[in-house]
């Protein structure tokens, strides 16, 4: 109904509070409801990330991500893929640049030198995982996710075979405890990423 010129001041003043009150409850809705899909996509999170060995630094991680997964076991398992890769590439720039150092033993360089190859076998399997994720032709999901499965688990094979070449106790000390600092936050994050692909191939 169109308000004249005759429409009473009462009657405008009543509409102006109808329309006021009306935006307030949508805006409050809206701002409910958002929060319920945070809240349910953090918990999704939380709940994925206790099934996980490291689940402290799992939800630590993820949780930032909540909005971006949205409870999607897929995006899930895609991004851990991701970050594991991410964390790869890290290490395996912190090994480079400890070859470079001045004075290592013959020891000491050829097990900075074997690593730097089993990293960058990790990252390969990372990277492989990730175009598999994508690809939705060819292989039925089952042997998909096999092959993703497979990866990752050879990524965490390379990582331990990298640290079976520091048990040594000749080993320097501060070389030990870099490659050992580095390589045990690629291990946790291949552990984790693991368990979401696992997840995920369950999930059908």
């Amino acid at each position: 109904m169109a308000f004249t010129s005759h429409s009473s001041p009462a009657a405008i003043f009543v509409l102006f509070l109808f329309t006021t009150h009306l935006n307030n409850f949508l805006s409050a809705r809206k701002i409910l409801s958002s929060e319920f899909d945070t809240d349910t996509d953090t918990n999704f999170i939380r709940t994925s990330c206790n099934a996980t060995t490291y689940p402290d630094l799992c939800f630590a991680t993820f949780s930032s991500y909540a909005s971006e997964i949205q409870a999607n076991p897929k995006m899930l398992a895609t991004k851990s893929l991701t970050l594991a890769l991410n964390t790869t590439l890290s290490a395996s720039q912190t090994l480079t640049d400890l070859c470079k150092t001045q004075g290592l033993k013959p020891n000491e360089a050829a097990a900075l030198h074997d690593c730097v190859e089993e990293i960058s076998d990790s990252a390969d399997e990372f990277t492989r995982s990730i175009s598999e994720m994508e690809e939705i032709q060819g292989k039925s999901f089952a042997f998909r996710m096999s092959d993703v499965e497979t990866w990752v688990s050879a990524a965490l094979t390379d990582e331990d075979t990298c640290m079976d070449g520091f048990s040594e106790n000749a080993m320097d000390e501060d070389i030990k405890a870099a490659v050992t600092t580095a390589m045990e936050k690629v291990a946790q994050m291949t552990s984790i990423s693991l368990s979401f692909v696992n997840q995920y191939a369950g999930s059908k």
